[in-house]
């Protein structure tokens, strides 16, 4: 993503390795980000400024992240910042007029709840507050097209990031958003893709020549040491042949429920149930009913990442499951989180969400 530019180098500077070694790693890495992380310049808006394009649904945030570092996105960011600086210059002694600001069109076809994984969205974070510090200026106004339901909740989590001058530059766009993309920008200018008349030399509508669509990346490229830091919410120990149990009052239909946890040094089972007794007295897992079938899985190597969409209203149990071991204890770190249709977003504090060991 590439927000938000003011000419002027970052205040930190990163470091480059010497060995050969960290070399070669870093060359596989670049290969990753080329090949993986979507997105170009391609074309100018009618006053000459340089247009970028992100493209959100093809992007594979956990497969990148398992297979680069955040610096390695810093250092793409930066350079690709530096490239949109120098055709900013380019434009002005082109026109004669002063061309300092860039034009982002974010097509959302596609954003899904893989993009908001907590490890991507705190990487995000981290790449916005660094252009919003070191680049406060360069943004001239941002399109957001083909936004889905889940828009929303997706900007809910990043938008504390994003100063409200940067936000007043946000221009959300609806069915018609080819019809206004071109009051700011010549067809001839505009990919055929996105409502335009340009082409690649080779007729590719979509322009991959100058915008790259990315992809999922093969796990043949996941670093095994480089293991992605989370931060967990909460953790448990749950005793052997033992039981915890989460539990959350939704109150909107079509909220989502998600859920982030790691166990350390075996597996664990989880399942997701939903309450059918009605008074809030005490009622067996065997009767509730199961959402989420109850499966051991091994979060002690590879963190559980995944969602619920809650299509009623209803207590909804979420169950972690160490009955079958008779000789270990198991550590369970987590982090819960309930997404509202209406953009907010609750915690586990706000929506009953107290544990109980059985």
């Amino acid at each position: 993503m590439i927000p938000y530019i003011q000419w002027k180098r970052p205040k930190k500077q990163l470091s480059v390795p010497n060995s050969l070694a960290q070399k070669t790693l870093r060359a596989r890495n670049r290969l990753v980000i080329e090949r993986y992380v979507s997105g170009g310049m391609c074309g100018y808006d009618l006053e000459g400024s340089p247009i970028w394009y992100d493209v959100i649904g093809p992007l594979d945030p956990k497969g990148l992240l398992l297979s680069c570092t955040k610096q390695d996105f810093m250092r793409t960011k930066i350079r690709d910042t530096e490239m949109l600086r120098r055709e900013c210059q380019k434009q002005t002694e082109k026109l004669g007029v002063n061309v300092e600001a860039i034009t982002l069109i974010y097509d959302c076809e596609g954003l899904g709840l893989k993009h908001l994984w907590k490890p991507a969205l705190e990487a995000y974070g981290e790449i916005l507050t660094m252009f919003e510090e070191n680049y406060p200026e360069g943004l001239k106004r941002v399109f957001l097209i083909k936004t889905p339901k889940l828009f929303p909740m997706a900007y809910n989590l990043v938008k504390h990031f994003l100063s409200e001058e940067t936000r007043h530059k946000i221009i959300i766009l609806g069915s018609n958003w080819q019809e206004v993309l071109l009051k700011h920008i010549d067809p001839e200018q505009l990919p055929v893709a996105y409502g335009g008349t340009l082409t690649d030399p080779d007729g590719d509508p979509r322009c991959r020549t100058m915008i790259n669509y990315g992809g999922t990346v093969p796990r043949s490229y996941y670093v095994q040491d480089n293991m992605v830091k989370v931060q967990y919410d909460n953790s448990v120990t749950i005793s052997r042949g033992s039981a915890f149990t989460l539990e959350y009052d939704i109150t909107t239909p079509s909220s989502i429920l998600r859920w982030l946890f790691a166990s350390d040094g075996a597996d664990i089972g989880f399942g997701v149930f939903m309450r059918t007794q009605e008074g809030g007295g005490a009622q067996k897992v065997g009767d509730m009913l199961q959402v989420v079938p109850s499966e051991r899985y091994n979060s002690h190597m590879v963190p559980e990442d995944r969602s619920l969409t809650c299509p009623e209203p209803g207590t909804y149990v979420l169950r972690f499951d160490n009955t079958y071991s008779v000789l270990q204890s198991k550590k369970i770190s987590y982090t819960v989180n309930v997404l509202l249709p209406d953009e907010q977003i609750q915690s586990p504090r706000s929506v009953r969400g107290d544990g109980r060991l059985e």
